[in-house]
């Protein structure tokens, strides 16, 4: 008797699309620059919030005002500071000295109209 085999025909190759590659959305681009810039002031944080704002309102902030404003916001608070208003040449920020994090973020322009609650020190910097 004569055996009879029987052939499967082989399963085709479906291309992984688990590693799709994307292009970088601005935001990420924006905060991978941003996180770049301040890598070396790594005390600060700079909440979500804070980051998305200052993306929206073109806010850049150079490596060497973020240390002014890290020197200043210790200075505040050492004497006792817990939520400061930092007042840049091109920008204003609101700062917890307490937990050193940037809040929110606003063009200087913009900031002119506004009322500031709930803060208990104000920091310039013209820079």
């Amino acid at each position: 008797m004569e055996k009879t085999f029987f052939h499967r025909s082989p399963q085709p190759i479906v291309p992984n699309k688990t590693k799709a590659l994307t292009k970088p959305s601005s935001a990420s681009s924006f905060a991978s620059q941003l996180d770049k810039a301040i890598q070396h002031v790594s005390h600060i944080q700079i909440s979500k919030h804070a980051m998305v704002r200052m993306e929206q309102r073109g806010i850049s902030i150079s490596p060497q005002t973020w240390e002014k404003i890290e020197a200043k916001i210790n200075e505040a608070k050492s004497k006792g500071v817990g939520d400061s208003l930092v007042i840049l040449k091109d920008a204003a920020l609101i700062v917890s000295a307490k937990n050193k994090t940037v809040i929110t973020a606003i063009d200087r322009e913009e900031a002119s109209s506004q009322i500031f609650t709930n803060i208990n020190g104000t920091i310039l910097i013209d820079s």
